[in-house]
């Protein structure tokens, strides 16, 4: 049985950790703020933060601030829903664990009103499944608890130059047998069919495109369109590989094919 002078050293131990939790995130803070002009976006990009943590939400909406995004902060699915109808956000950080309802509901709500936004989860959880039931639910890449701020600062980099940049690279106009590819309006069409796709879905067409009629390894696909290579997003890529074959199933001169233990091969003769 717990006496009063316990409960307070209980209550002294519990107040004293979270300090040096506040502590070290506002040292981290301080470093990454150094290295502003790394991670600087040229355009301020808007995020949605939706984090129940005080502590956590505190630091990591300061961070983004400092690093030159406006930022705003949601404590729950609905109110962020609210704000996500309001405003136009370039990029989603969603905490998997929320009150009321968690964060891969509200992926799903927003992957069907938005097909290209990038959104990250921020888990705890380190589950195989919980990591692919985020994928399914819409989210493009998660980061699990606790994780480096500059990892997060680098990965929102990435998304928002995918997202924004207009590369001068990209294909133009590609004819996918009788399916035109537009790839800056993320768009695969015909006469009788129009796909909008996510942004994910763009880029792996584009990178196929851009290595055809040779074999590709699995890995090399995650490092160039995923930006790391991962079990978890292995099976991702599993995911909108299979939606890309639907896409061009049945096109004349096109075929996504496996090569079983290495990877896969896009044939596609140019028209």
């Amino acid at each position: 049985m717990l006496t009063f002078k316990s409960l307070k050293t209980v209550n002294l131990i519990k107040t004293s950790y979270t300090w040096c939790v506040f502590c070290f995130a506002q040292k981290q803070l301080e470093d990454i703020s150094e290295k502003h002009y790394r991670f600087h976006m040229p355009d301020k990009a808007k995020i949605l933060l939706v984090e129940d943590d005080p502590t956590l939400s505190y630091v990591v909406r300061d961070s983004l601030s400092n690093n030159g995004y406006e930022v705003i902060h949601c404590a729950d699915a609905e109110t962020a829903w609210a704000q996500f109808m309001k405003h136009n956000f370039d990029v989603c950080l969603l905490d998997v664990m929320l009150p009321k309802k968690d964060g891969m509901h509200l992926a799903t709500q927003i992957r069907q009103k938005n097909e290209s936004i990038p959104i990250l989860l921020l888990t705890s959880k380190n589950m195989d499944d919980d990591k692919i039931a985020g994928f399914r639910s819409g989210a493009d890449d998660y980061i699990t608890k606790p994780f480096n701020m500059q990892e997060l600062l680098l990965r929102l980099e990435v998304f928002l130059k995918r997202t924004r940049k207009k590369e001068d690279d990209s294909p133009k106009d590609v004819m996918l047998g009788t399916l035109q590819f537009d790839y800056n309006n993320l768009v695969l069409k015909n006469d009788k069919v129009e796909h909008q796709l996510t942004q994910r879905e763009a880029d792996l067409i584009k990178f196929l495109v851009q290595n055809a009629n040779r074999v590709l390894k699995r890995d090399e696909i995650l490092l160039n369109v995923w930006g790391k290579e991962d079990y978890f997003l292995g099976r991702s890529m599993d995911v909108f590989i299979t939606k890309v074959r639907k896409f061009i199933k049945e096109q004349p001169g096109v075929e996504l094919q496996t090569i079983h233990g290495i990877g896969f091969k896009f044939v596609y003769n140019a028209q």
